[in-house]
């Protein structure tokens, strides 16, 4: 299963769309608070549109409290300052990715005291970061490939034959 954990989201259009993105894929969705909006605020819920009920939300008061409820856990810091690059990991079926704040990410003491369990996604020099709407899903889509798409719809209904 795939956790991805929010560490004080600010944008909710961005929470919306990454929950939007939780229920397509199943993953579920951790967020930690404080929080730069209400749960309940329109952007949120419009971003997510009729997805919601598909989304497995745990909320924590604080980064301890996420800590504390998972410290025996396989975790994963999304950062542009790590050396190792997302998709160069072997996830393990039970991962929590972790991403931060869209201003500032995570915290650069927490980075050091976890810096073997840190990913990049690779950018061009001048590019300070990616969306974090578009982090959490390419890395998403990178845990699932992994997984041969486990549990992910593969076909459509469209044939070469027309």
């Amino acid at each position: 299963m795939l956790n991805i954990v929010l560490v004080e989201p600010e944008i909710p259009q961005n929470t919306g769309n990454i929950a939007r993105t939780c229920a397509a894929t199943g993953a579920r969705l951790h967020l930690v608070k404080p929080m730069g909006f209400e749960v309940d605020d329109a952007k949120l819920k419009r971003a997510g549109l009729d997805y919601w009920w598909l989304v497995d939300i745990t909320y924590y008061d604080c980064l301890d409290a996420f800590f504390d409820a998972h410290k025996d856990d396989s975790l994963f810091f999304l950062t542009t300052k790590a050396g190792r690059i997302y998709s160069d990991i072997a996830y393990p079926d039970e991962a929590y990715i972790v991403f931060g704040k869209e201003t500032k990410g995570l915290s650069e003491k927490l980075l050091r005291e976890n810096y073997e369990k840190c990913v990049r996604i690779p950018m061009v020099d001048d590019a300070r970061s990616l969306n974090l709407s578009n982090a959490v899903a390419i890395t998403a889509y990178e845990y699932y490939r992994q997984k041969d798409f486990s549990g992910l719809k593969r076909g459509g209904f469209l044939s070469a034959e027309g």
